[in-house]
C-alpha cells in the first residue's frame, strides 16, 4: 500500500459510529441551510477561541475574501502578507480588488519576518495579513504595534493553525479578525469544504453575515454591499462541532508524531521544523529541508512512500501573480525555501509502525 502525507480513513474508521450520527442528526432537524448545527458551531468556536462571534463560511478561500471586505479593504488598498503561502491567501486579496505587498521570511521557522513589514506599509496599506503556517504562530506583537502606530486592520489566516498558541493565547484571537479553512487535511478538518471567520466586532461580525448571505439581512433583500453564496455547509457544522470535542487531543497526537519523527531524525543533515519563542506548535505539517530535496523524494517514491511540497511556488513567481512585477530574487529566503521544502507524512492517526518504517526508509535514502 502506498504511503502518502495524509490519509483519513485511519480516523474515520475510529470515529465514523460519530460521523454518521452527525449526518443523522441533521437529516433529522427539518432544517438543511444555516440551521442549529451551523449556529452552535458558530457559538462553541468562538468560545474555545474566547472571542464573541463566529461565522461560517463554505471554504477558507472565502473566509480570507469575506473578511477582507468585512474589513474594509477594497480596490485601491494594499495589504501586506508574504509569499510563503498556499495560493488561496493571496488569491482571496486579489478577489476584493486589493494589492498584496509581500515580506520575506524567517529561515528557521518559515513565517512572516515580521521586522521587514514596516518598510513595506505605504499610505495605501489597509491590512496586515500574517499567515500562522505549519503549525504555528507569526510574532504578534510587533504587528499589533505596527496596527495601531498606522491604522491598519490585522486579518490572521489560521488555516493552518487550530489550536496553536502563541505566548499563551490562541491563534485566531489575536487579530481584528481572524479566517480559518476546515478543509479535510486541517488539524480540524470538516469531510468536505468550510471555513470560519472569528471577530470580536459586532459590525464587522453583522457585515459576514450578510456578505456570506448575498448581502441580504432579510430575505430577498440586499442592503448595502451584495454579497454571494458563502454559507457553512449544515452537515459539515454539525461534523465540525463533534470533531472540535477532540482538538486537543488531535494536536496531543500531532505532537507526538513530530516527536517522534525529531528523535529519530536527530543527528541526519535533515534541517527539522523550529518552534519560535513563545509558541505552542500544533504541526499541521511537517516541514524539513535539504538541498537534494527532490532527488530525495524521488528516491521514496521508489519505495512507495509519496511525499509533498508545501509549497514549491512561492506565489510572487507564479504566471498569475506577473502582473505584481516581483522577478527571482526579490524574496531570497523564500525562493530558496522553496527549492529545499518538503513534507514528511504527518497526520493524528499516523501508526507508530508506519512512521517507523518512513523513518527508516528515509534514513536509508539520505
Amino acid at each position: 500500500m502506498p504511503t502518502h502525507v495524509w490519509d483519513y480513513l485511519p480516523e474515520y474508521a475510529t470515529e465514523r459510529a460519530d460521523i454518521m450520527d452527525a449526518v443523522e442528526t441533521v437529516f433529522r432537524s427539518g432544517r438543511l441551510v444555516l440551521g442549529p448545527s451551523v449556529h452552535s458551531f458558530e457559538e462553541e468556536f468562538a468560545a474555545y477561541h474566547g472571542v464573541r462571534h463566529c461565522t461560517g463560511v463554505d471554504n477558507g478561500t472565502n473566509a480570507i475574501k469575506l473578511a477582507l471586505q468585512a474589513l474594509g479593504v477594497g480596490p485601491g488598498d494594499e495589504v501586506v502578507t508574504v509569499s510563503n503561502t498556499a495560493a488561496p491567501t493571496v488569491v482571496a486579496i486579489d478577489a476584493v480588488g486589493a494589492t498584496p505587498v509581500f515580506t520575506d521570511v524567517h529561515p528557521d521557522t518559515y513565517l512572516m519576518d515580521v521586522s521587514q513589514v514596516e518598510a513595506a506599509i505605504t499610505p495605501r496599506t489597509r491590512c496586515l495579513l500574517p499567515v500562522h503556517l505549519y503549525g504555528q504562530c507569526v510574532d504578534m506583537a510587533p504587528l499589533e504595534r505596527l496596527a495601531e502606530a498606522h491604522g491598519l486592520v490585522i486579518l490572521e489566516d489560521c488555516a493552518q493553525a487550530h489550536g496553536a498558541r502563541h505566548h499563551g493565547r490562541v491563534a485566531g484571537s489575536m487579530g481584528h479578525a481572524a479566517a480559518f479553512s476546515f478543509y479535510p487535511t486541517k488539524v480540524l478538518g470538516a469531510y468536505g469544504d468550510g471555513g470560519a471567520v472569528l471577530t470580536s466586532d459586532d459590525e464587522v461580525d453583522r457585515a459576514l453575515r450578510r456578505l456570506r448571505y448575498y448581502g441580504m439581512e432579510e430575505t430577498y433583500y440586499v442592503v448595502r454591499t451584495p454579497g454571494h453564496n458563502a454559507r457553512l455547509d449544515e452537515v459539515q457544522a454539525e461534523i465540525l462541532r463533534r470533531k472540535l470535542t477532540r482538538l486537543d487531543r488531535y494536536v496531543a497526537d500531532r505532537r507526538a508524531v513530530a516527536a517522534r519523527y525529531a528523535e529519530a531524525l536527530a543527528g541526519t543533515d535533515l534541517v527539522l521544523p523550529a518552534t519560535a519563542d513563545g509558541n505552542e506548535h500544533v504541526h499541521y505539517l511537517y516541514v524539513v529541508r535539504h538541498p537534494r530535496r527532490d532527488a530525495i523524494i524521488e528516491a521514496l517514491r521508489a519505495h512507495d512512500v509519496h511525499l509533498n511540497i508545501s509549497y514549491p511556488w512561492p506565489v510572487h513567481t507564479m504566471s498569475g501573480f506577473a502582473h505584481l512585477g516581483l522577478g527571482p530574487g526579490s524574496l531570497p529566503v523564500t525562493e530558496a525555501l522553496a527549492g529545499e521544502i518538503f513534507s514528511l507524512p504527518m497526520y493524528p492517526s499516523l501508526p507508530a509502525g508506519l512512521q517507523e518504517k518512513i523513518i527508516a526508509v528515509l534514513r536509508g535514502v539520505l
